[in-house]
């Protein structure tokens, strides 16, 4: 590690919307130096092709229509995707193709990119893509890295790069413990300034600190204190509607006195009629410019971990959660987690462990972490409690009884264990401290990527034992390593695999999309659904959604068709295509993304 190439220094959040504040650049650079160690692939090769132009649209065409977009927003604000494409890395990620290409580098990216500064000039862009009829697709932040970052599901879409311009702190209120934020508005930068401010509060923070608040609720992520559901935490919305119309959700529907934000506005949710926030999740039905979010009042905390000796362990561990959950004793949302990510979270390559190309053995394992603080141990539960010392301790008593019930159970505390252990890090995103250290999980393969394979199931023993099941024999029969970690609330789980795979060979990603295939279609069979998933296998996954006869989807369709009549924003994101595309043979089925591999298109020959 020490002899490791010094890499040019990552951005600071003081340059960049998207750096890293100063109390991080030392573990940003190490991180840097390690991921780009492991890398046998150039920076990037020639491209094929000078522009990859938008459906239906010339080369002329295109020109005058990119020319009047500068002309409306400033020349610099519009900026052509025709130079070499360079995957990076966390921090210095592209804004015009996944950097964790599983498809062609080449496939997936936008023509050009268009980046507003503020919610008027959003309006403009919506009302240019109409009239030049081509789609474009936002992006906050672009780092929902392992579901297809920023590359736009139609190739050939003007990526519109919220985040470059828009990245304002509009306001924290400190009595109402709540904020409101543009999507370029990062969890490093809006703890910087709550930490700037002094203020008693906490943000909620997902495993890495780089993503866009906005953004990440939007996809309905998680994080991991109390408040972890973000889009539940979220009060209030600013979107551009496709036709170019500002809507303002709940309280914000009414003005305020004298022309202000109404003062409810981050208060109440849902506020008089239906409740419309929802559809603009995980929907390509509006760009949201500016979303309210509360905050959380900062508690006394203690997290700990608790190991558990055998594979088999794992049902009763999760039938020991959730009583735990529903009554509220779990302080957050905890995670389980398998033993092999001990060693996966050390940032050592898997080669260190372990000489073999296939997955690595039970038995190499157990004899890795007997060496490791966690001990010979198959399964690591993460949880964190609040309030005052005496009420922890109370807690951590209920807890500790409930998991003694499983033999060879072991409980610690950080104290317990060394300054670089894992634990360590779990705390402070527990307490709502933005960190890094995740990215060390990159560090298993050379040229790492990752997706993530994310359904939800019950919180049961037997629920949870069938998707891991599933897991367990896919992941062996396409050679791949399982890392599952499961996000447990009390009625359900996020059952997350993080598949790793080297983006540089060919066969690896045909690989890994049969794996994603095969993963869903099985788990659908059990009843069992993705709550997020990457955006090639977007058709699938909302196609097992299917109800009577679709009725969900036939539902959204008739809301995308309404209110995108051109079909101009973000085709096909989340499986929602627009009439104009639909049935034309853009939608990604069976084992259309493993063609597309070396050589192929995703794109429809029409």
């Amino acid at each position: 590690m020490e002899n490791l190439k010094r890499q040019p220094p990552p951005p600071a959040l003081t340059e960049r919307h998207s750096g890293i504040p100063s109390r991080l650049y030392g573990i940003a650079q190490e991180a840097k130096n390690r991921l780009y160690s492991n890398k046998t692939v150039p920076e990037s090769v020639p491209r094929r092709a000078d522009v990859r132009l938008p459906p239906d649209t010339t080369r002329d065409e295109f020109d005058i229509a990119i020319a009047a977009l500068k002309r409306d927003i400033g020349d610099d604000n519009v900026v052509l995707n025709n130079q070499p494409l360079v995957d990076g890395w966390y921090l210095e990620h592209p804004n015009t193709h996944d950097a964790f290409h599983v498809v062609d580098q080449e496939d997936l990216v936008c023509s050009a990119v268009a980046y507003p500064g503020s919610t008027g000039e959003v309006q403009v862009v919506v009302r240019w893509a109409n009239k030049y009829a081509i789609p474009i697709y936002p992006i906050s932040m672009g780092r929902n890295v392992g579901y297809g970052g920023t590359a736009p599901r139609v190739p050939g879409s003007i990526v519109v790069d919220l985040g470059k311009r828009m990245n304002k702190i509009l306001n924290i209120d400190a009595e109402n413990a709540s904020c409101v934020v543009e999507p370029g508005v990062s969890y490093f930068a809006l703890y910087e300034e709550v930490q700037r401010r002094k203020l008693p509060l906490w943000i909620d923070t997902p495993d890495l600190g780089g993503g866009s608040v906005l953004g990440n609720a939007i996809d309905r992520g998680v994080g991991y204190t109390p408040m972890g559901d973000h889009f539940a935490c979220h009060c209030g919305m600013e979107i551009v509607l496709p036709n170019g119309e500002i809507l303002r959700t709940g309280m914000g529907a009414m003005p305020g006195k004298n022309g202000a934000d109404n003062p409810t506005w981050q208060s109440f949710q849902p506020a008089y009629g239906p409740y419309s926030d929802g559809i603009f999740s995980q929907s390509n039905f509006g760009i949201v410019c500016q979303m309210g979010f509360w905050l959380m009042h900062e508690t006394g905390h203690q997290s700990y971990m608790i190991t558990f000796p055998s594979e088999e362990d794992f049902p009763d561990i999760v039938e020991a959660i959730r009583p735990l959950a529903q009554k509220r004793i779990l302080g957050n949302i905890p995670q389980l987690r398998h033993v092999v990510q001990e060693l996966n979270v050390t940032g050592l390559p898997k080669s260190h462990w372990y000489a073999g190309s296939s997955p690595i053995p039970r038995d190499i394992i157990q004899k890795h972490a007997a060496q490791l603080p966690c001990g010979d141990c198959s399964w690591v539960f993460y949880g964190t409690q609040y309030g005052d010392e005496t009420s922890i301790e109370t807690q951590l008593d209920i807890i500790r009884s409930a998991f003694a019930n499983i033999p060879g159970s072991r409980f610690f505390l950080p104290s317990d264990l060394p300054d670089d252990h894992y634990i360590h890090s779990r705390a402070l995103v527990c307490s709502g401290v933005p960190i890094l250290r995740e990215l060390d999980w990159l560090n298993w393969k050379p040229n790492a990527a990752h997706l993530f394979f994310s359904p939800i199931t019950p919180t049961r023993g037997a629920d949870a034992k069938i998707v891991h099941d599933i897991n367990i024999r896919l992941h062996k029969k396409y050679g791949f390593d399982l890392f599952p970690t499961l996000c447990v609330a009390g009625r359900e789980m996020h059952y997350i695999t993080n598949i790793i795979y080297d983006r540089s060979s060919n066969d690896e990603k045909r690989r890994v999309a049969g794996l994603m295939r095969e993963l869903i279609a099985e788990t659908a069979r059990e009843g069992y659904g993705e709550y997020r998933t990457h955006v090639l296998f977007a058709d699938q996954v909302a196609g097992t959604y299917n109800w009577n006869n679709n009725a969900l989807m036939r539902f959204n369709e008739t809301i995308k068709d309404a209110l995108d009549p051109n079909g101009i924003l973000a085709p096909g994101r989340n499986g929602i295509w627009p009439k104009n595309y639909r049935g034309k043979g853009w939608e990604l089925l069976g084992d259309r993304v493993e063609k597309a591999i070396g050589g192929g298109t995703i794109s429809p020959k029409l």
